[in-house]
């Protein structure tokens, strides 16, 4: 059973082989984009740990307060990866669905913006806990030898 054929005999509508092709695009930009926000997460730990290592092997809160910023900019761009992610996961579901209104091939996320501000998604308990352990270690060493 072909892509195209998977919806005969189910009652649903099949796709035709431009949906399929617009569908694959918007699929593969989100794997890129999850792929992007695992790079982003690898560059943080890293940075981070050896931010917290030269800070406690040097007993300076200075140390620890520069890797705040680098770890606040990663936080950031990962919460972006993120938003993105959820737009583009958002136009499939759009665009998945038979008389869909999704102009075929589009990959205009725009009329999804508003239902998915970066604040939210910035904020998710996702990254929240991976970026919001590694910001308050670095809080406690700046405390620790402040």
């Amino acid at each position: 059973m072909t892509a195209v054929n998977a919806g005969a005999g189910t009652g649903r509508e099949p796709l035709d082989a431009d949906r399929v092709k617009h569908l694959e695009f918007i699929q593969a930009t989100i794997a890129r984009l999850g792929n992007n926000s695992f790079l982003v997460k690898g560059w943080a730990l890293t940075l981070a740990a050896g931010f917290l290592a030269l800070s406690a092997s040097q007993r300076s809160w200075v140390v620890a307060g520069v890797g705040v910023v680098p770890l606040l900019c990663f936080w950031f761009l990962d919460g972006h990866f993120l938003r993105q992610e959820r737009l583009y996961r958002r136009l499939y579901d759009a665009a998945r669905r038979p008389g869909s209104t999704v102009e075929v091939l589009s990959m205009d996320v725009r009329p999804f913006r508003p239902e998915m501000p970066l604040r939210r998604a910035v904020l998710s308990d996702s990254l929240a806990l991976f970026h919001g352990a590694l910001l308050a270690a670095d809080l406690v060493l700046i405390a620790v030898w402040s």
